[in-house]
């Protein structure tokens, strides 16, 4: 007999958790963007575990509420052929996912997102590379 419990599929969980990524990344929250859909929070922890597939239609909602185009929900997702091109080569979407699940990583974000100049933002990278090139060897003194 066949289990009545279904393994979600990959693309399923991978679509799920960037949906969960941009909606955290925006600080909204589950309701919020349930009450934005016309669902109930609990479809939409659904939706980001995987465990429910996400319509065509519904996606194109998800993408205009969260303000990305629908292509960022399938960016590095398993079986793609040449990721998203997004430039994080260090271990895809996972790496984003990780950095972005800390305190830390979600406030730089949030913080980052609020600068309007673009000059200063890349600024901002180069101090944070320079931090993160002096930190190899800098703390040997």
């Amino acid at each position: 007999m066949q289990e009545s419990k279904k393994k979600p599929n990959p693309i399923d969980t991978h679509v799920g958790s960037r949906v969960r990524l941009r909606r955290t990344m925006l600080g909204m929250s589950q309701e919020k963007l349930g009450e934005a859909l016309g669902i109930t929070f609990q479809q939409v922890q659904k939706y980001e575990k995987g465990s429910n597939r996400i319509g065509a239609s519904r996606l194109q909602n998800i993408s205009d509420v969260l303000n990305v185009s629908v292509s960022y929900f399938f960016e590095d997702a398993p079986g793609s052929s040449a990721g998203s091109g997004a430039g994080l080569q260090e271990s895809g979407s996972d790496y984003v996912v990780d950095f972005l699940s800390t305190s830390e990583g979600l406030q730089l974000n949030r913080a980052f997102v609020k600068i309007a100049d673009p000059k200063v933002r890349k600024r901002v990278i180069d101090l944070v590379r320079t931090l993160a090139d002096g930190s190899d060897d800098g703390s040997k003194t």
